[in-house]
């Protein structure tokens, strides 16, 4: 090969080599969305002291109880997580045995009831005088129960089941629930295939609207909704993704105003939820999340962290 041809084909490699660069890292942008969360940073900044304090405010959130495991649930895969202003304690679901367990806001096992009829339990929402709702991902359905302290077993063959639809959505169906009072509704998530939320009408019972109503796009990309939860205080929605490490805040028309990153590092993590499936909120704005198989987190504002590990 002519001595004068090898700069040129180094430079030819150099530029091949410098767009595939290029390609891989605008594939890795687009697919983990960092160009919406930088949208949505940027409009954070935009924000007055006023604004923030009027919002949930993520970025003041930092994880002061981390990684705790929940007693016995090792092997059940925790999902979805509902708090109960009434009682003062936290409800999730379990999707191997299908299970609705009450936690304590320190991360305790306090009971566990049996979901007879369930295939795939992925959502638990808390509505009005002591009912649940529990939605299950395969078979697409949404149950409502009336609960109290004695009860020691649920069956969807005692209430009636509300068909959610979307029969070819197979494992990515409705993950997400929670209930809104003020606007009397629960609003649901799917999780993928594609990630959208709804609401549906309800009297906080067991009365419910006809059909699923879909809501505006909450305007930041993610690879899927794990879960949905709404501060009593502001009726601004939390939406969780696993797969994006990533919580989210919108206000009531669905428009982001903050969010915190799940990875090891930020927010007072030590290391990366592994998969956060489920998160609550709080009467004073406690955030609390669960991962699979059977971690507990607490954020709270405007405190220094401390991780403990269990």
């Amino acid at each position: 090969m002519p001595f004068r041809l090898l700069p040129l084909i180094r430079r030819r490699r150099l530029l091949l080599g410098l767009a595939a660069v290029l390609a891989g890292a605008t594939a890795l942008t687009r697919y983990m969305h960092w160009d919406d969360r930088a949208l949505v940073w940027f409009g954070e900044q935009q924000l007055s002291q006023e604004q923030r304090a009027a919002s949930i405010w993520l970025p003041g959130y930092k994880a002061v109880l981390q990684g705790k495991p929940l007693a016995g649930l090792e092997n059940d895969e925790t999902s979805d997580l509902a708090y109960n202003p009434v009682t003062g304690t936290l409800f999730t679901v379990t999707g191997k045995s299908p299970t609705l367990v009450e936690l304590s806001r320190d991360g305790e096992v306090l009971r566990r009831i049996p979901l007879k009829g369930f295939s795939n339990p992925e959502g638990v929402a808390v509505l009005e005088g002591g009912h649940v709702a529990v939605t299950d991902e395969r078979r697409r359905t949404l149950s409502i129960f009336e609960l109290d302290p004695e009860t020691r077993e649920l069956s969807a063959d005692s209430v009636p089941e509300f068909d959610l639809g979307f029969p070819d959505s197979g494992n990515k169906g409705f993950e997400g629930i929670a209930w809104d009072p003020v606007q009397s509704r629960l609003l649901l998530g799917k999780e993928r295939g594609p990630t959208a939320m709804f609401s549906l009408g309800s009297d906080g019972n067991q009365g419910l609207g006809a059909a699923l109503r879909p809501l505006p796009s909450y305007g930041l990309g993610m690879r899927n909704l794990s879960a949905l939860s709404i501060d009593p205080r502001t009726g601004h929605i939390l939406v969780l993704s696993a797969q994006s490490n990533l919580l989210l805040e919108l206000d009531e028309q669905g428009q982001p105003v903050s969010f915190i990153s799940l990875m090891g590092g930020l927010n007072g993590l030590d290391r990366n939820i592994p998969r956060a499936e489920g998160v609550a909120m709080d009467e004073s704005g406690n955030i609390y999340v669960v991962s699979e198989p059977n971690l507990f987190y607490v954020f709270r504002k405007d405190l220094v962290a401390s991780a403990d590990n269990g």
